[in-house]
């Protein structure tokens, strides 16, 4: 009976209610060790199965796609960015792509915010100093003084679901809210957020206290925040990046901030990820966490589902309500 099930590949260990449901529906090859798959085990299992289910540690590039050439027919993603796949060449081949958007916002906006707070507010520093000692002498009225965000200006670069959801907590915190993004929001959405639009990204950043990464990640975007962008922020300003860690030109961003030119940054995310350069964790005013943003088991657990509902829809001969549309 098994035979007869779609045979669906996972790179990844995933929450154990998504494993149940993948097995209860589909015959499952699985990567038994919590390890991203070397590129011969890629190969491998996109040669042998009809559907793929990569992370954002795979990279499925024309390699792997044309290994699976005849056999596989679905990349269903587990994860929204899709960043780490050659849709190109999976359209060519008629590889159907989805993902798993819209679970991942709420999260994703928490913890942007997290380190809209850690940061100004030294809060990393502050739990250093209690576990290294630093606070025998008590309290003092002019020590570990951070920013505050109320009047603050905070500029949004991408306002998706994400943007929009950090907008809204932002709000909450007397910020004010301005952005940039490919084409202007609704009226009714900027009227909802306060937001105000920027069409020039130039001139938004030397106005800006705190920006906020909320965009995907392109060859359009990459080094989106380089060395002359960063160089137009204020001295006092402070970057937030929860994307995708090659948005940011990483030595430009350390150069500017042992120089003075940049207050401080929250990262969740890097440009050679997993390795961090060195330089990011040697500095009090960067606060680095290991891409944690969607890390909740709620949210874990969504993406399991929506990932689940696309392999069904695709089986069962209907178009995958998340399908990734790729121009050509």
């Amino acid at each position: 009976m098994s035979n007869t099930k779609t045979k669906v590949g996972v790179t990844r260990k995933l929450p154990f209610t998504t494993l149940d449901r993948l097995n209860e529906l589909f015959n499952v090859q699985m990567n038994e060790t919590d390890r991203a798959l070397s590129q011969s085990e890629l190969l491998q299992m996109a040669a042998s199965c009809e559907v793929l289910c990569p992370t954002v540690t795979d990279k499925i590039d024309a390699k792997i796609l044309h290994a699976g050439a005849g056999k596989l027919k679905l990349l269903a993603n587990f994860g929204a960015g899709t960043d780490h796949i050659d849709l190109q060449i999976a359209s060519e081949q008629g590889i159907i792509v989805t993902n798993t958007p819209d679970v991942l916002t709420e999260d994703t906006a928490d913890l942007t915010m997290a380190l809209l707070l850690a940061v100004p507010r030294r809060i990393i520093e502050g739990v250093d100093c209690l576990r290294s000692g630093g606070y025998q002498a008590g309290w003092s009225p002019t020590w570990m003084m951070g920013r505050s965000l109320g009047g603050k200006k905070l500029g949004i670069i991408g306002m998706g679901r994400i943007g929009q959801a950090v907008a809204a907590r932002a709000r909450a915190f007397g910020m004010q809210i301005h952005y940039h993004n490919r084409r202007q929001v609704s009226p009714a959405i900027e009227e909802a957020l306060q937001a105000l639009y920027w069409p020039d990204l130039d001139a938004m950043l030397g106005e800006m206290d705190f920006v906020s990464l909320n965009c995907p990640l392109s060859e359009q975007t990459k080094h989106l925040m380089n060395a002359e962008r960063l160089g137009k922020m204020p001295k006092h300003a402070m970057l937030i990046n929860t994307a995708r860690g090659p948005l940011i030109d990483e030595a430009a961003l350390i150069a500017a901030l042992q120089a003075g030119n940049l207050a401080g940054a929250g990262l969740d995310v890097f440009e050679f990820e997993p390795q961090i350069s060195p330089g990011l964790l040697q500095m009090s005013n960067v606060v680095a966490l290991p891409h944690m943003g969607s890390s909740t088991l709620e949210a874990r657990c969504a993406m399991g589902e929506r990932m689940i509902i696309n392999i069904k829809a695709y089986e069962d001969g209907h178009k995958p309500p998340d399908r990734v549309i790729v121009s050509l």
